[in-house]
């Protein structure tokens, strides 16, 4: 008799939502027409089996991640009724999926953070713990 494969699901606690303090939230751009301002989850330091990852490596994964939280929508984000007949695919606090490489990079003391295209959201998550770019 075959014993089933436990496989070990991250809690979703060991994610935790992007706060920037008061000094950057200061200083975060505010986006404009259709953008949306995304906080990246930081890479971790080391792997699940506590082997400390190379800097390149972490580089990596914050270049590639596909997951966000979002901070703030754009006065026009959803706003065309045309393309978004339904209505807006994410809001303010939402984890959202959106392709690799996606929109404008920038670092402001040591936190990632993107502006990203209102249609560039692909999809909206409770947790994004298993989110990993295959």
């Amino acid at each position: 008799m075959d014993k089933a494969k436990k496989i070990n699901i991250p809690k979703p606690d060991s994610i935790k939502k992007p706060e920037p303090t008061e000094e950057v939230k200061s200083q975060l751009p505010v986006p404009k027409g259709w953008k949306i301002l995304i906080a990246m989850p930081e890479a971790n330091e080391a792997t699940d089996g506590g082997i400390i990852k190379a800097s390149q490596t972490k580089i990596d994964e914050e270049t590639s991640n596909i997951c966000g939280f979002v901070l703030k929508l754009g006065t026009e984000a959803y706003c065309d009724e045309n393309r978004f007949p339904t209505g807006p695919w994410c809001k303010e606090g939402d984890w959202v999926i959106f392709r690799a490489y996606s929109g404008t990079r920038m670092k402001m003391y040591g936190k990632e953070f993107r502006l990203i295209n209102d249609d560039t959201v692909e999809a909206v998550v409770d947790d994004p713990t298993g989110v990993v770019r295959a």
